[in-house]
C-alpha cells in the first residue's frame, strides 16, 4: 500500500494563489492602502505583468512554473528595499510581498520537481 500523498494540486494552487495574492496586493498598495501619491500610484501597473503568468498557472503549464520562479526575484527585490526603506504601513505590505514571493517560488520549484519525479516513475 502506497502512503505517498501527491503533493502536485496543492503546489499548483499555493503558486496560483500567490500569483492571484500579488496581484490584489500591487493593486490594493498602490492604489488605496498606502499609495506613493495621493489618489494613487502608477506603480499599480506592476500588477500588470503578474497577469500573464496567471493563465499558464492554471492551465498547468510546465514552462510557466519554470519562468515564473525566475520573475518572482524582482517582486522579491522590490519588497525587500521598500521593507527597510517605507515607513508603515507601506512597509508591513512589502514584508507581505516578500512572504507571497517566497511561497510562490518555493511552490513552482516543489511543483516542478515533483511532476518531474512522477513522470519518471510512470
Amino acid at each position: 500500500m502506497n502512503t505517498q500523498i501527491n503533493l502536485v494540486p496543492l503546489t499548483r494552487w499555493l503558486a496560483v494563489g500567490s500569483v492571484l495574492g500579488l496581484i490584489v496586493l500591487s493593486l490594493c498598495w498602490e492604489l488605496f492602502l498606502a499609495p506613493l501619491r495621493p489618489g494613487g500610484s502608477w506603480l499599480a501597473l506592476k500588477a500588470l505583468p503578474l497577469c500573464f503568468p496567471l493563465a499558464g498557472l492554471l492551465k498547468n503549464r510546465m514552462y510557466t512554473y519554470r519562468w515564473v520562479s525566475l520573475m518572482v526575484w524582482l517582486y522579491f527585490t522590490e519588497g525587500v528595499v521598500r521593507a527597510y526603506s517605507d515607513r508603515a504601513p507601506s512597509n508591513y505590505f512589502a514584508m507581505l510581498e516578500v512572504l507571497l514571493c517566497l511561497t510562490l517560488f518555493t511552490a513552482c520549484a516543489m511543483h516542478v520537481k515533483l511532476r518531474f519525479r512522477n513522470a519518471k516513475l510512470a
